[in-house]
């Protein structure tokens, strides 16, 4: 599913349960050992998607540790973002060579609780909704906004090791799957051009909807 919105140059690995050839390096053991066993089965499951991605890309298998803000540590020359939810975990991962950054999220394909769409949405983006929502009641838009948000957010950070809050971008989705994130803050210079907004895809399946943004190393 997720590799339906990703570009050709990023190796996606996706699964719907926890496999149990899934297992922690050595030095990922420490950051669960206190953990709760959903909270462990998501951690481990995920890495072994990237850590299968990575064999995709030639990579020898490597500790995938969490570093500042949470923010996975990828082995050299390697740019990636993984997702974890209710019966879905995936890693994508491509060369940096290729790719700048990635962003993917996904959640289940449910509507938001009560109150959260208000504490993550513009008022603008509340009235977008609003419109999709009246063309095309099947998909739940503010599920897919939540995981737009968090695909923004995780394609912006390793470029900037800065936080960016719910507030800090807007975004507007087309119907035909796509969707464009404006930045409301000063963006990254990559470049030497400043990132002024990302451009990403989204889908909806097997009951999940899914969001990921690539971006690409300028020509």
């Amino acid at each position: 599913m997720i590799e339906s919105i990703l570009p050709a140059e990023v190796v996606a690995i996706e699964v719907y349960d926890d496999p149990p050839e899934a297992v922690l390096l050595p030095e990922e053991e420490p950051v669960v050992a206190k953990a709760v066993d959903k909270r462990r089965r998501e951690f481990t499951t995920v890495r072994h998607c990237a850590r299968q991605a990575m064999a995709r890309l030639g990579v020898p298998p490597a500790p995938i540790l969490p570093g500042e803000r949470g923010a996975p540590t990828w082995p050299a020359g390697i740019v990636g973002s993984m997702t974890h939810c209710a019966g879905y975990r995936a890693a994508v991962l491509a060369l940096d060579t290729d790719l700048r950054s990635v962003g993917i999220d996904a959640e289940p394909h449910v509507p938001l609780p009560e109150g959260v769409l208000e504490a993550v949405s513009l008022p603008e983006e509340r009235v977008h909704l609003a419109a999709l929502a009246a063309g095309s009641r099947d998909v739940h838009w503010d599920k897919l906004l939540f995981a737009g948000k968090e695909s923004v957010y995780k394609a912006w950070f390793p470029l900037t090791r800065k936080w960016l809050g719910f507030s800090d971008a807007h975004i507007e989705f087309d119907p035909d799957g796509g969707f464009r994130a404006r930045l409301l803050v000063a963006g990254p210079v990559v470049d030497g051009v400043e990132i002024t907004g990302f451009t990403g895809r989204w889908t909806v399946a097997n009951g999940i909807a899914a969001t990921a943004i690539a971006v690409p190393v300028k020509a």
